[in-house]
């Protein structure tokens, strides 16, 4: 398959992206292993990243209101809710 990979949904976006060799070995890799397709693949891989992303930017504006009282940890958190 081509180095470069066109993504698409059909009430959507298309967006084309480009691949080093070795990324692209993984992704059919996983595609073979799994049975899905690489746009399936890279939606889903897409979808968590961007996911992760949005969570740990949530994080970051939360954690000056957590310290002011008095949560600094995961701990501290968990023994609030618990």
């Amino acid at each position: 398959m081509g180095n470069c990979s066109t993504l698409y949904d059909m009430k959507t976006a298309a967006i084309t992206i480009r691949l080093d060799p070795s990324l692209e070995e993984m992704l059919d890799r996983v595609c073979l292993d799994t049975g899905r397709s690489r746009s399936e693949v890279v939606r889903e891989a897409l979808r968590r990243q961007l996911t992760l992303d949005l969570l740990e930017e949530a994080r970051r504006q939360l954690i000056p209101f957590a310290e002011a009282q008095g949560i600094y940890t995961d701990e501290d958190v968990f023994r609030l809710v618990s």
